[in-house]
């Protein structure tokens, strides 16, 4: 019973708190995803990389490439609208503090970014495209 009470007290006496990932860590991590989603959707590197330059110009491949990102993240419901409460979950609890604030406002500023909910791959784009434009030196997706 001793015992009992003093693992108790200890476990009490810790501090519960977030932890967020490393710098190193969602670079890992984002490289996994992209390494993931890339073969699946067929986009190329030229096509990733001129997203990441402000170049929304994408076939239908950088658009289902998007669709496999935001769907990994859970951020893409089955209807296709964007589930930016579980987004800002993930950003709070996860994303390093060099990130964390203006992604959670982009997120905010995107919530009603979907027009086109009847293609899973184009409602994508319109999510990723908004979170862009909201702020595109601190763009997060892979």
């Amino acid at each position: 019973m001793k015992l009992l009470m003093l693992a108790i007290g200890v476990i009490s006496a810790v501090p519960w708190t977030r932890a967020a990932m490393s710098e190193a860590q969602m670079k890992a991590a984002l490289k996994l995803v992209r390494n993931t989603c890339q073969p699946k959707s067929k986009a190329t590197s030229e096509q990733i990389e001129a997203m990441k330059q402000g170049d929304w110009n994408q076939d239908r491949n950088g658009q289902c490439y998007l669709n496999c990102i935001l769907t990994m993240y859970k951020l893409q419901k089955k209807d296709n609208t964007f589930d930016w409460e579980s987004g800002l979950k993930v950003l709070e609890n996860q994303a390093p503090p060099s990130i964390a604030t203006t992604a959670i406002a982009s997120v905010l500023n995107c919530k009603e970014s979907v027009k086109t909910i009847d293609d899973k791959c184009a409602a994508a784009y319109e999510i990723a495209h908004c979170i862009y434009d909201d702020n595109p030196e601190k763009y997060f997706l892979p």
